[in-house]
């Protein structure tokens, strides 16, 4: 038998030699990529523009705190009711139809909040209730949709990268909406908002379309056209042990983070209490210094975010594969809250929440999405909103009453709130573990 003759490598083009520098990107896969990138990154901008007014409006009423403070339980009760009632479309809608009709209600919200806003009305917990819905929702859908038309090993590859168009977004959209709101006030960032959610809106579309062309003329139905299928959405996850699995993981997540921002508030606090004590700090500098800290702190996290996303995540994934990078997160917070349980002082908690947060925007958000590529097109659109939406809110909810008890009750201090975090992320590991190797099951690791 002789001998095959080895083929001659594919000359690349430049779109994909250029993003090669931070994934492994195949002929032909680059210009999607980007529009998808492009696409999520529009959807972040879109919602950190309007954040800040999310903040005006429910602090602007009576008892406005305490508002807040109570909205995150409310949200987990209405997305009880929004759960199911977007499963029901998506039963009912084709995919592009679904996702258009969802997009544009929210879009068409938007005037209408500014209006109410110009005329005084009370909206700011109905606002605050309808961002948040959004934010999980919406955000939630996009990556429904690149879980739909990218395969296991492409996006293993890609999401990477997508991600980055998330996580850059949210840096714009923060960074434009402080310079908006020097020219245009606070009310008009709502049209803002409303304005880059229709430019995702018919980037979107444009996007499907193109994919459509692309699968013209191959047998068999459209799998746009193919329905999603009729079951409920909370079933979906409740029989399938791997997105229960998933459900806890990314419960767990939340607690854990929610409960380490109230301790890293708490150390804050105390530090500039301690400042005031020893007089380094007048009294009335209480909230710049406080304002200056998370400015810092803040900044630093998306920046180590960012560049872990582009030059670190896509490398973790191809070399460690996904079971190993969904564990790193747990061992890092393991490591965090150790520390601060230790030594809870304010230069400790700084970095080492710095690192925590840092790694969960950067690689825990993209293996989270990469979850999903192993499951069906009803699972992604449907049981994805459940464990997205509900299951994260659900999780905030049991960490605000954690912090209620252990103050109220037990005059917990930071480091055994710290301890008792550690507690919970040694069950999260034991779960990431287990997701991690049911994820291995149903994708198999590819021979070269």
């Amino acid at each position: 038998m002789s001998a095959i003759a080895p083929t001659a490598p594919t000359r690349r083009r430049p779109l994909e030699r250029f993003l090669r520098l931070f994934t492994d990107v195949r002929d032909g896969e680059g210009l999607l990529l980007l529009l998808l990138t492009f696409h999520v990154f529009l959807i972040l901008t879109a919602y950190y523009v309007v954040k800040p007014v999310r903040e005006a409006l429910i602090l602007d009423q009576p008892g406005g705190a305490e508002l807040k403070s109570y909205a995150y339980a409310a949200q987990a009760v209405l997305l009880l009711v929004l759960v199911p009632l977007y499963g029901a479309l998506a039963t009912r809608l084709p995919r592009r139809r679904l996702i258009n009709v969802v997009t544009a209600f929210c879009i068409a919200c938007l005037p209408a909040f500014y209006l109410l806003a110009g005329a005084k009305a009370p909206v700011g917990l109905v606002f605050f209730l309808w961002i948040g819905v959004f934010s999980l929702i919406g955000i939630a859908q996009f990556w429904a949709y690149a879980n739909d038309i990218y395969t296991p090993e492409a996006g293993k590859r890609l999401f990477a990268v997508i991600a980055f168009g998330a996580s850059s977004g949210a840096v714009f959209g923060a960074w434009i909406s402080s310079h908006l709101i020097r020219v245009i006030g606070v009310n008009p960032l709502l049209l803002a908002a409303a304005a880059i959610l229709a430019v995702s809106l018919i980037l979107f579309n444009i996007i499907d379309l193109r994919s459509q062309a692309a699968r013209h003329g191959r047998t068999g139905p459209a799998k746009e056209d193919v329905p999603i299928g009729a079951g409920n959405a909370f079933a979906l996850v409740l029989r399938n042990r791997y997105l229960v699995l998933m459900a806890l993981v990314i419960f767990f997540l939340n607690w854990v983070n929610t409960s380490g921002e109230y301790i890293l508030s708490s150390v804050v606090k105390h530090a500039a209490d301690a400042e005031v004590a020893a007089g380094t700090l007048s009294a009335g500098d209480v909230g710049r210094f406080i304002a200056a800290f998370y400015a810092d702190y803040f900044q630093i996290v998306n920046i180590a975010g960012m560049l872990l996303q582009l030059f670190v995540v896509s490398r973790v994934v191809k070399y460690l594969g996904v079971p190993v990078a969904l564990c790193i997160l747990p061992v890092v917070a393991i490591g965090s809250y150790t520390a601060a349980a230790l030594i809870p002082s304010l230069g400790i908690m700084r970095w080492v929440k710095t690192a925590e947060n840092s790694v969960d925007y950067s690689l825990m958000n993209t293996v989270r999405q990469m979850l999903f590529l192993p499951t069906t097109r009803e699972e992604k659109y449907k049981a994805k909103q459940v464990i997205d939406s509900f299951v994260v809110r659900i999780g905030d909810v049991l960490s605000a009453g954690t912090v209620y008890l252990g103050t109220t009750f037990f005059a917990l201090t930071v480091s055994q709130f710290a301890w008792i975090n550690v507690v919970l992320i040694l069950g999260w590991l034991a779960l990431a573990v287990a997701t991690g190797l049911e994820f291995r099951r149903r994708v198999p690791v590819q021979e070269a």
